[in-house]
């Protein structure tokens, strides 16, 4: 296992991890060591890119033609007078 130490902390930031590593139940180390984790095992290659999970999702209905719907005209707001 191998140190690290990092110097000039920012005190807001070192709250806020403290506080972090309390609501889980783990040291600061821990905390520390588990943000790094899971920061590090995201998957950079490919990040998801909702605009083609859509488009790959419906490739399939290349000939589906919807029916348009008919709309009601836009209602008048009431205004109540006192």
């Amino acid at each position: 296992m191998t140190n690290i130490t990092i110097s000039n902390l920012d005190d807001d930031l070192q709250n806020q991890l403290q506080k972090r590593a309390e609501k889980h139940g783990h040291s600061l180390e821990q905390e520390i060591t588990e943000i790094l984790r899971l920061v590090l095992s995201e998957n950079h290659q490919n990040p998801i890119n909702l605009a083609t999970l859509i488009e790959n999702r419906f490739a399939n209905f290349e000939d589906l033609e919807l029916p348009e719907i008919e709309r009601e005209a836009i209602r008048t707001v009431s205004i109540f007078a006192e």
